[in-house]
């Protein structure tokens, strides 16, 4: 095949396959073509494999995996390994991970990242920092924060800064895993336009792994699914509480913003026993940190919090360093990156049974009995209950990360974005399994961009300028 021939190839597979360590096989994947001009969805399941597939796609497997089966071709060449693999992952693929601190660097700023993405691409010097600043600005990031380093920007900025780095000169390839994940409408409404005006460019080609439907509907050109189609979900009738006593109540809350500068939020709110209150807003308009703030992790510059449940009532203090062994128990937050709460030498079922042990008193065997039963009722097996974060999907991790913080008996669960990573089949499950939890008593506050989650939610709350309005549940976005 000629290199002309080739470049209308654009990237081909035959099935392929990935073993682990011990052989077994974790990923028999469909045949790929991903065709120039065109854009190329992986739809399924979370945990059917669709991100190991982009891996070994890219020839980038993690440690411990390996392509057994399966010829992956670039414009009719295989594509290459080792250091001729970096350099052309370097030079011609633009690749946003489904995690986006994962890509970026912690310690320099987006901007230097996209513009060093640009200068591997081909950009020099000055323009290549003018070229960064402009896709950024783009893409919805404000100019203020382009000097600033990931871990000073929200979830969903950084996601942005993260796709500005893989949109970086247009590369010939563009592989985006989740790329509207975490997002707010408008943001996400940016990142579809990025895609689109790639398609019908006989010299891009363009794969897409999401779980919104839409988006792929609005998107993509072909579709190939992976692992097993499911039902449309149906949503579950939400338990409504009348009455319930509150179980947090939070009055005069005034965070400063993570990186300075004046007053992000000030916040009223009660949340009562039984309770799905979902928490609206843009991206980096201070939903994580209200939700860090009521676990303790962000401390306020003022205000007070009163925790109202079994074994524990009165004043919550604001450092979760002060907080009692009853208020910890009781207070759990889920963050929008599993990957950062999960410790990765733990499987799956240790780091649920652990709280168990240490907080609600379980010994070993019933707490690893109970642990097993909450992540069978989330959707991860007791094959998977024993693999390491590592070795887990996305969705996977973040069901774990769930299961953990309400093991020990929360009363108020500070949900950050928990469905955002999960198809919507098994979103549904996880908010069935929060609504049992629930009907028992749990209060959840939790933060979203999916009017779908918003849906169910027994009150909606937005924060826009600086503060919490009440909105009506028929009037979420």
């Amino acid at each position: 095949m000629t290199a002309h021939e080739g470049a209308h190839e654009g990237l081909r597979a035959d099935r392929v396959r990935v073993t682990g360590p011990s052989g077994r096989v974790v990923l028999d994947g469909p045949g790929v073509h991903a065709a120039p001009g065109r854009v190329l969805a992986l739809t399924g399941p979370s945990g059917s494999g669709k991100t190991t597939l982009l891996r070994a796609l890219l020839g980038c497997l993690p440690p411990g995996l390996r392509r057994t089966a399966g010829a992956v071709r670039w414009r009719g060449r295989p594509v290459p390994t080792g250091r001729a693999g970096r350099r052309w992952r370097l030079t011609q693929v633009g690749w946003l991970a489904q995690d986006p601190a994962s890509t970026l660097d912690p310690w320099r700023s987006v901007l230097d990242q996209v513009a060093e993405a640009l200068t591997d691409r081909g950009a020099t010097g000055t323009a290549a920092r003018a070229g960064a600043a402009a896709l950024l600005e783009r893409l919805g990031l404000d100019p203020a924060l382009h000097a600033r380093t990931p871990g000073r920007l929200s979830g969903g900025q950084a996601q942005r800064a993260a796709l500005a780095r893989a949109l970086a000169g247009d590369p010939p390839l563009l592989v985006l895993d989740e790329p509207t994940s975490g997002l707010d409408p408008d943001s996400a409404g940016l990142a579809a336009e990025a895609v689109r005006r790639r398609r019908g460019d006989p010299s891009r080609v363009t794969v897409l792994v999401s779980h919104d439907l839409r988006l792929v509907e609005d998107l993509a050109d072909d579709v190939t699914q992976i692992g097993a189609v499911a039902p449309p979900p149906v949503p579950a009738t939400a338990p409504r509480p009348a009455g319930t006593p509150a179980v947090l109540t939070v009055r005069g809350l005034v965070l400063d913003h993570p990186a300075g500068g004046p007053p992000l939020l000030t916040a009223d709110l009660t949340v009562h026993a039984g309770e799905l209150v979902a928490l609206l807003g843009p991206s980096g308009s201070g939903k994580s940190t209200l939700l860090r703030a009521l676990a303790g992790l962000h401390p306020p510059a003022a205000g007070t919090m009163v925790l109202s449940a079994a074994g524990t009532t009165g004043p919550l203090p604001h450092l979760a360093s002060e907080r009692g062994h009853a208020q910890l128990r009781r207070v759990q937050l889920v963050g929008q990156n599993p990957r950062d709460e999960l410790n990765p030498a733990h499987r799956a079922v240790t780091a649920v049974a652990r709280p168990l042990r240490t907080l609600a008193g379980l010994g070993r065997a019933p707490a690893r009995a109970r642990a097993l039963r909450l992540l069978a009722d989330l959707g991860v097996d007791a094959e998977h209950a024993e693999r390491r974060p590592g070795r887990l999907s996305g969705g996977q991790r973040q069901r774990v990360a769930v299961a953990r913080a309400v093991a020990p008996g929360a009363a108020v669960l500070l949900a950050d974005e928990i469905t955002s990573a999960l198809d919507a089949a098994t979103a549904t499950r996880l908010l069935d399994v929060l609504d049992r939890l629930r009907a028992d008593g749990l209060a959840v506050l939790l933060s979203t961009h999916d009017p779908g989650v918003a849906a169910r939610a027994d009150r909606v709350l937005r924060l826009s300028a600086g503060a919490l309005h009440e909105q009506d549940v028929s009037a979420h976005p």
